[in-house]
């Protein structure tokens, strides 16, 4: 699965990205899937939970006792000893950038190509260079050969996002990076629940980040968590996440020291680092609680969504080899074979035909490098060095996966994507 270099007609790509023509058949309409990417994540216990919380006579709704709960009751989950809950995913990614720099200094991050936009942003945002890989078709993560050819004595992390519930990691790579002593960031935010030789992910890097946006395998409505087994990190970065302010290190020795280094300041406001406002609610802790009890179940929901996905899919004329072991699906993964504008156009106007939502070049919107912000950054056209990355872009789409999917709807739809022709 390579992309070709040159697209002949990405025109009539985008003019596929008109709605259905009003000529589309009653019978098609008639037969819509009305297929959201995600239904039905927020239950009623969630809301009852919230309610619970707001009928209490006094509740304190800013970060407090279940914040601290939801992470010590994340941190169980996942396997870590330490989490530190923020206000979104891409939070979460810049407050691990920036606890890197204080650590490391200022120098080169390894980053894929296929991303959600926040991870290279919060990169670029703390001052690194970014250094971009390919992907691997069979995970969508960073290609282990091309990272392990670009780490170098600048290199200050590899930061590897696993894509759409898939695993990228492999022996190798863990192996390079523990050898040449480089931290490992892990952005699992579609992934966690996901494993790696039966241990999850996100216990394999030095932090990593979730995200609890709606249509996550767990939703807080907006949210983000930061995991580690590091003590100073885990100060460092509750200090981050509350402007810098000491007072919320959670170690009275930590706090302390500040205080007995600078006796000309208020200990309730040192400020250790420029930090950030960047604090969660304790209504979406309660909303995190409460949805953590039937995470397990529901990914096991998802895995076998996405199985039922593949295994119906027309082999010839999409990808299904992606690797499925220990995976947890964040979202069913249709990418063409080859570079076919006609069957890729047909494949979107069948979806909007049958009210099926997706969203074209998987996480993130297909390959950064094509992306307006980086054009100061890297140079232009440097996106057709990255193959894999660039079919993607034009030729992967993912379609919702969420618990209450019908096993029938599946395999309807693999019906009709079978059915599709194209050059």
């Amino acid at each position: 699965m390579t992309a070709q270099p040159n697209y002949r007609s990405k025109e009539r790509l985008l003019a596929s990205e008109t709605p259905v023509p009003a000529s589309v058949s009653a019978a098609i309409v008639a037969s819509r899937l009305n297929w959201p990417l995600m239904q039905n994540n927020l239950t009623r216990a969630d809301l009852d939970a919230v309610i619970a919380l707001l009928q209490q006579e006094d509740p304190k709704l800013t970060h407090g006792e279940h914040v601290l709960a939801f992470e010590e009751e994340w941190s169980r989950w996942l396997g870590v000893r330490y989490s530190v809950m923020v206000n979104s995913g891409a939070s979460a990614n810049l407050l691990t950038m920036t606890a890197l720099r204080l650590l490391k200094g200022p120098g080169e991050v390894i980053v894929p190509t296929i991303t959600w936009v926040s991870d290279i942003a919060s990169v670029l945002q703390c001052g690194f260079t970014p250094v971009f890989v390919d992907i691997d078709p069979h995970t969508l993560g960073m290609d282990t050969r091309q990272v392990l050819q670009k780490l170098g004595p600048n290199t200050r992390a590899v930061f590897l996002t696993h894509v759409l519930g898939y695993n990228a990691l492999t022996d190798e790579l863990l192996d390079e990076l523990e050898q040449r002593g480089i931290p490992l960031i892990e952005d699992v935010c579609e992934s966690y629940g996901a494993t790696f030789k039966g241990r999850k992910l996100g216990t394999f890097g030095l932090m990593s980040n979730f995200s609890f946006y709606y249509a996550h395998h767990l939703t807080t409505i907006e949210g983000g968590m930061i995991s580690t087994n590091s003590e100073e990190l885990y100060e460092m970065l509750r200090m981050l996440r509350s402007h810098g302010m000491v007072r919320e290190a959670h170690s009275r020795n930590w706090r302390h020291s500040y205080s007995r280094r600078h006796p000309d300041l208020n200990p309730d406001f040192i400020f250790a680092y420029p930090g950030y406002n960047v604090r969660p609610t304790e209504i979406n802790a309660v909303i995190g609680r409460s949805q953590l009890r039937r995470l397990d179940e529901n990914n096991e929901k998802r895995r076998e969504n996405l199985r039922i996905f593949l295994e119906n899919l027309d082999p010839k004329k999409y990808f299904t080899e992606f690797r499925t072991e220990g995976s947890c699906s964040y979202a069913l993964t249709l990418v063409l074979r080859e570079p076919d504008e006609a069957l890729c156009a047909n494949v979107m106007l069948t979806l909007r035909a049958h009210g099926v939502e997706f969203r074209r070049g998987t996480a993130g919107g297909g390959n950064q490098l094509r992306q307006p912000y980086l054009e100061n950054i890297v140079p232009r056209g440097i996106w057709h060095d990255y193959p894999e990355a660039d079919h993607i872009h034009f030729y992967g789409f993912y379609i919702g996966n969420y618990p209450s999917l019908e096993r029938q709807k599946i395999e309807q739809l693999c019906a009709l994507l079978n059915s599709l022709s194209g050059n």
